[in-house]
């Protein structure tokens, strides 16, 4: 037996069914977005591409990702009322279906989401199977996340010293990169980053990344 790559390729994840790809990797996918929000979500348009957008909503993906965005975990017994318990909430959302290209894992879903506060973020993010989770593109940058690590988001101009000083403070910290991705609009422009971490970061070290980078979010591990 090989050394399997998840937690949830052996075990599989614990979660409200019916669906490991349609319910529980739902969850993790809108709980991801709500983290790199910040705040509770006022706003969403959930866009459901290839297997998500024709059987979705029979198996439940549509109330998953909606109890994602409201920060519920994937065995959490609230995931059925998920969509009233929203509302009353005061959030709005609606679903369509959406071609994204074959590029594109048949269960992936594009959520365009916004704060209370206005904050504003684009996550496409697809299911693997088995409740893994892949985060494809944020706010139209491509990058590779996974939601298994503690994880910092970053969102800066694309200039000299930025990788490094970021990178230096996680370091200051104590706190071991397990992987990163980069990614940009173009030179100068617009810069995404993902850090996966071994340990977490500090609430003081989120305040001081903030002095380097216009965006800085931690993400817990999401099972």
């Amino acid at each position: 037996m090989g050394k399997a790559d998840s937690v949830f390729e052996v075990i599989g994840p614990i979660m409200i069914g019916p669906s490991s790809s349609h319910t529980a990797a739902a969850v993790r996918i809108g709980k991801i977005t709500r983290e790199l929000v910040g705040e509770p979500i006022k706003k969403a348009k959930i866009l459901l591409h290839g297997s998500f957008g024709s059987t979705g909503i029979g198996h439940g993906t549509d109330k998953a990702i909606v109890a994602g965005l409201m920060g519920f975990d994937p065995d959490d017994e609230r995931i059925r009322d998920a969509k009233s318990l929203a509302k009353k909430k005061g959030m709005n959302f609606n679903f369509d279906k959406v071609d994204l290209g074959d590029e594109y894992h048949p269960n992936t879903t594009r959520i365009e989401v916004q704060g209370v506060n206005k904050t504003s973020f684009t996550v496409t993010a697809s299911s693997l199977g088995g409740g893994n989770i892949a985060v494809n593109e944020i706010n139209g940058l491509k990058l590779q996340l996974s939601g298994e690590y503690n994880t910092l988001v970053t969102i800066h101009k694309d200039e000299r010293g930025v990788v490094a000083n970021v990178t230096s403070i996680i370091a200051e910290y104590d706190v071991n990169i397990s992987s990163m991705n980069v990614s940009r609009t173009k030179r100068g422009g617009q810069a995404i980053m993902a850090v996966e971490m071994d340990q977490a970061l500090p609430e003081e070290a989120i305040e001081e990344l903030e002095s380097v980078v216009s965006v800085a979010r931690f993400i817990p591990p999401i099972y």
